[in-house]
């Protein structure tokens, strides 16, 4: 990698694809689930964060479609809400059941790495403008 890798400008990805593979570990988690007997309300909470998550997302994003600097400093705040609100929730989930809780919370960060990964390499695989 050049010293330049970080700093060179590139043009925004469609952020369609990493959405749809951290859906599709969403998905391939279910029948997992079910043939290991694992509770299926660990999945339905993962399966129901991601959703939301991905639904607010969707909203910041039309957001920051609007192209002015207070649109785009809401979308900013928004995102780091949207990855708190998550938190908390697993954790008080995970308070009153651990087991519930580290299930979901699994199921959930492989489904987020997967989409950051995959929007890494879209990003940085793009040639710079």
């Amino acid at each position: 990698m050049s010293a330049g890798t970080f700093t060179t400008p590139r043009p925004a990805p469609s952020i369609l694809i990493p959405i749809v593979a951290g859906s599709f570990v969403i998905v391939l988690a279910l029948p997992i689930y079910l043939v290991a007997d694992w509770r299926l309300e660990a999945w339905a909470l993962a399966a129901t964060l991601w959703v939301g998550s991905q639904a607010f997302a969707y909203l910041l994003v039309r957001l920051r479609a609007k192209g002015d600097l207070v649109a785009s400093g809401a979308a900013a705040f928004g995102m780091m809400f949207r990855a708190i609100a998550v938190m908390v929730v697993i954790l008080a989930v995970a308070v009153s059941d651990p087991h519930l809780g580290l299930a979901a919370a699994i199921t959930y960060a492989l489904a987020y790495t997967v989409e950051l990964g995959l929007s890494l390499v879209t990003y940085f695989g793009s040639p710079p403008v």
